[in-house]
């Protein structure tokens, strides 16, 4: 696959053209403030998974509507301190996985908080355990990126941004966090989530995004060839009297709009020959992201991204970070 977007020069200064919507603030603001409203206190219980050197809780904490939502927590075991926590958000059709797929970031001695995906969880090797319990109108073969989309209040992405927001407050509350020292992860999806959390909050230590998915939706739609986007495509190919009104909706949930409000430092990948999450799509998060800020650009990679490489980057990263 050749660099198809833009040329470099190019991307360095590219902006996304989306315009905030006017009560974009108080969407947000009202949707989390409700969200806390219906809040419960998170439930753990310590399960086998079989590993001697990671002890696992199976986590449920209340989302969006105080619907109940699953996730792991993980912690190198036999740590006696009160460990900093990586909250950890899945992949397009992802979920939380199995107990004993551990990350990297547990072996490193950080607690992590992996967090499932409502109504995810059938693909990339990571099953789910949580559902989606709202209805929606028509979508493309059930995606998730249609599940109404014609409607701010009812999109699904709301429901899952808001799931990953309180995913903190979750984490904060767990035993064996510190509290002062929460980082935000993901990639893909993940790290679109990642940086929308980072920027409906003010109390994050750190965002790691890698090839981060949502952002710049009217650029995406008309360059991405590959993966979720199409979907919306597909959608609006079928129901052409709808474009601006999907649109609309999608400015509330792009984080090239996002995440003018962001603080945290933020780690943030991008790779040149991505189909999926195309390049400017992510310079435009970039650009906009209004803290601390540094790209990892991988210029001959597709959506795989940095991968391990990335990894390493993150953990040298953080330890410099947390110290």
């Amino acid at each position: 696959m050749p660099q198809y977007d833009l040329p470099e020069h190019q991307l360095a200064s590219y902006r996304t053209r989306v315009t905030p919507p006017p009560d974009l603030d108080t969407f947000w603001d009202d949707t989390i403030a409700e969200a806390r409203a219906a809040s419960w206190a998170p439930k753990t219980e310590l399960v086998d998974a079989g590993l001697a050197l990671v002890e696992v809780h199976d986590v449920t904490f209340s989302g969006f509507g105080g619907d109940p939502i699953r996730g792991w927590y993980r912690r190198p075991a036999g740590a006696s301190e009160d460990l900093p926590v990586v909250v950890r958000y899945q992949g397009y059709s992802g979920g939380r996985g199995l107990p004993h797929q551990v990350g990297v970031f547990p072996l490193a001695g950080y607690a992590t908080l992996e967090i499932d995906s409502r109504g995810q969880g059938t693909g990339a090797g990571y099953v789910g355990d949580t559902p989606d319990p709202h209805g929606h109108g028509p979508t493309y073969l059930g995606g998730y990126m249609t599940r109404g989309v014609t409607d701010r209040h009812d999109y699904y992405f709301r429901r899952l941004i808001t799931d990953a927001v309180l995913a903190v407050d979750a984490a904060r509350a767990l035993p064996g966090v510190r509290g002062d020292q929460v980082v935000v992860h993901g990639a893909s999806q993940g790290g679109g989530i990642a940086l929308a959390v980072a920027s409906l909050r003010d109390d994050l230590t750190a965002v790691m995004a890698d090839v981060p998915f949502l952002s710049d939706f009217p650029r995406a739609l008309t360059t991405a060839g590959t993966g979720p986007y199409l979907e919306l495509v597909a959608y609006l190919a079928s129901h052409r009297d709808q474009v601006d009104q999907v649109m609309g909706t999608l400015a509330y949930f792009d984080v090239a709009v996002l995440a003018a409000r962001a603080q945290a430092p933020a780690l943030v990948s991008v790779a040149l020959m991505d189909t999926v999450c195309p390049p400017s799509t992510v310079y435009a998060a970039y650009h906009a992201y209004a803290g601390p800020k540094q790209l990892d650009v991988h210029p001959f990679n597709d959506h795989e991204g940095g991968q391990f490489h990335q990894e390493a980057r993150q953990l040298r990263w953080l330890a410099e970070l947390l110290g």
